[in-house]
């Protein structure tokens, strides 16, 4: 007989946000290797614009990104945090080999089958590279890394990850991510600009059912790892976006008065008809809201790139 083991932290936090008012969950828990191939389905969509506008400045841009990060021709370490099939990374990357640039890419990502992917595509494409991907947590990742060399490293956070958090949670995270920087490493951040809102709205809600599917897959998860019991199909993904503020938000909506019991405790959890769950933001960004997010967390910003659209951007930190 198996013994499941469970995952404690998973465990806290849905109770958590499941039996606050109004509820929530936590995005981070997206990306099981269900949650992340979905969302390279996502990053296919044509509604999906942020995936081709940062192909696009990463193709458009290269010679300008590898002089940034290696205007003396150093050798560089690529560190990747949440690097998904590392699609667009390898434009750089199939630009940086080809220039002659001493240069190793460690990726990282909380998905052991999405790090398969990555380092099969890219051994195929780039077969001389130095590739080394890394499975867990970012800054437990980060820890070991910190004593492997003294090369200078780029870290980045592309896609509009950041986007998924609050203001005081990206300074948290930015901060935490400088502790493992010298003075002379860099981080580069993608972020997702404000603009119409019949663009960013279909990005959330699209007509294929994909970003709906990422969001129920977390209640699939939540049922196979703790035992309980949601149905899908009394749940219904709605998305938002603010153009003020430039929040687009999701969350999945109770299509009626229902119960739902998580095993692994034996707690029973009420819903209200129409009651939502919150489950992630994707914020938007203006030139000062980035200035203002690089200063609080410790960096300046040093150069910034957006695509020939400017619905995204590419920011590149220092140190301050």
């Amino acid at each position: 007989m198996t013994v499941k083991t469970i995952d404690k932290q998973l465990l806290a936090d849905v109770v958590q946000g499941l039996t606050c008012s109004p509820k929530y969950l936590e995005s981070k828990y997206f990306y099981d290797d269900e949650g992340s191939r979905i969302f390279q389905q996502i990053m296919q969509m044509p509604e999906y614009y942020l995936t081709n506008c940062e192909y696009e400045i990463f193709d458009r841009k290269a010679d300008e990104i590898l002089d940034w990060f290696a205007p003396n021709k150093e050798p560089i370490d690529i560190i990747e945090l949440g690097a998904g099939d590392g699609y667009k990374t390898r434009v750089l990357l199939e630009h940086f080999i080809s220039k002659s640039a001493d240069v190793r890419y460690l990726p990282v990502d909380i998905s052991e089958e999405a790090n398969r992917r990555l380092l099969s595509a890219t051994k195929k494409a780039l077969p001389e590279l130095y590739i080394k991907p890394y499975t867990g947590d970012f800054f437990e990742v980060l820890s070991g890394l910190q004593v492997l060399n003294n090369r200078r490293k780029i870290f980045l956070f592309l896609g509009s990850s950041i986007g998924n958090f609050d203001k005081a949670s990206a300074v948290k995270f930015f901060k935490h991510i400088g502790q493992f920087m010298s003075a002379n490493d860099l981080l580069l951040v993608g972020f997702d600009l404000k603009k119409d809102p019949g663009i960013v709205l279909p990005a959330y809600d699209d007509p294929h059912g994909y970003t709906a599917a990422f969001n129920l897959n977390l209640l699939k998860r939540i049922n196979r790892e703790l035992d309980a019991d949601f149905n899908l199909e009394d749940f219904k993904h709605y998305a938002t976006y603010n153009p003020i503020s430039g929040e687009a938000k999701s969350y999945l909506i109770s299509l009626k008065a229902q119960k739902v019991n998580i095993g692994v405790t034996g707690q029973t959890l009420f819903f209200d008809l129409w009651e939502p769950i919150f489950m992630e933001i994707s914020q938007k960004y203006d030139s000062e809201m980035i200035q203002s997010l690089a200063r609080d967390s410790g960096f300046s910003v040093v150069h910034s790139v957006d695509d020939q659209k400017h619905y995204f951007r590419n920011s590149l930190w220092k140190k301050i």
